[in-house]
């Protein structure tokens, strides 16, 4: 057992037991509130440059596998926990999540008190953190305090693909490009039921580009970072959405960077929440039907409502905070969410969001 410590930029230290790769993490540090779903978690593009902190006591009981990953590989730039299960049983596990995080060169901590620094994180807001084995507290806050913030990072560029690819299954009725901002894989298979076929392009993909393929939708994912950092994206959009720009109404769903492209695309502005919103259970109220959803959520950052332009209709409110969680064009096949209704493992409530993209590319088609 090797000792380690999470150090903050305000000097706050835990100790604690390292696990995974031994060394360094450094990152902004977050917490979800999530009780299952680790792996999906550490696999999530939307946390390049950030610690998770996981406020549920007990992780690593159910192992890791091959299959439970939103991306190809570990994007959390570390992981920090209550209590690391030192079993695991599963029908699905190959190897624990100490493994794992070994294999992918991750360092994580356990036996800290995640609730403390849960209640910190909520008080003073997301901070930056360095997970250490090193000894030197006042050489631990330096390195925390010399790490970027969020504020002004393009992070969408250093996580998407590079390349073009093609994912269909047996029935695909509409073509749609989709944006790789940091897309979670789940996302694809989401589009590929309910009979799409997706051509995922890098985020850097001009709109003359896109408008060459003909598509019937466009989609924007998922990713980390400030929105506004992402200015080829949002420049691009806004010739997708121009219907005298780009030749014809073009149907367009968004998801959470997506969401926040969208929105600056029609002018609309965008901030850093305190400490974001992590988890698998937060209560989102359609505002169109007055239903409830619980929806998973990963960003840290959000649209301003009192900035929405009069083209732009708010859809979706977060009940925790009252922060947009979605809105749509009042005239054009244009829509959003901030939350994650693909979420993997779950919950399931804003399935539906993706039958409502095809119905918009079905009525145009």
């Amino acid at each position: 057992m090797t000792k380690a410590r999470l150090v903050l930029e305000n000097g706050t230290l835990f100790e604690g037991v390292a696990f995974g790769e031994i060394g360094e993490a450094q990152g902004e540090v977050v917490f979800n509130t999530s009780h299952a779903g680790y792996q999906e978690i550490l696999t999530d593009p939307s946390y390049k440059g950030q610690i998770v902190c996981m406020t549920y006591p007990l992780i690593g009981n159910y192992g890791a596998n091959s299959r439970d990953v939103e991306s190809e590989k570990v994007w959390a730039a570390g992981f920090v926990v209550g209590e690391l299960s030192s079993a695991y049983s599963n029908f699905d596990a190959e190897r624990s999540l100490d493994d794992y995080l070994k294999s992918q060169g991750v360092m994580g901590i356990s036996g800290i008190d995640t609730r403390r620094l849960t209640r910190m994180l909520r008080h003073v807001g997301a901070m930056r953190g360095v997970i250490s084995t090193e000894p030197n507290i006042a050489k631990l806050i330096e390195r925390a305090q010399a790490i970027p913030k969020m504020n002004g990072q393009d992070l969408a560029s250093l996580v998407t693909r590079g390349k073009t690819f093609v994912v269909k299954g047996d029935n695909a009725a509409y073509r749609v490009v989709a944006f790789d901002y940091g897309m979670k894989q789940n996302i694809l298979r989401m589009l590929v039921k309910s009979g799409c076929e997706a051509t995922v392009v890098p985020a850097q993909t001009s709109a003359e580009d896109v408008l060459k393929m003909n598509p019937d939708g466009i989609f924007l994912s998922n990713g980390p970072g400030d929105p506004e950092a992402v200015g080829y994206a949002i420049e691009t959009i806004k010739l997708l959405t121009n219907p005298k720009k780009a030749g014809r109404e073009i149907p367009t769903f968004g998801i959470c960077l997506g969401h926040q492209l969208l929105a600056l695309a029609f002018g609309a502005q965008t901030y850093k929440l305190k400490f974001g919103h992590h988890g698998g259970n937060h209560p989102v109220k359609n505002l169109m039907t007055n239903k409830i959803e619980i929806t998973a959520q990963n960003h840290g950052f959000a649209v301003d409502p009192k900035t929405l332009p009069k083209s732009l209709e708010l859809t979706h409110l977060n009940l925790y905070d009252g922060t947009v969680e979605g809105f749509r064009h009042k005239k054009l096949p244009i829509f959003c969410a901030q939350y994650h209704p693909e979420a993997a493992p779950g919950p399931h409530d804003s399935h539906y969001l993706f039958d409502e993209f095809v119905k918009l590319m079905a009525e145009r088609k």
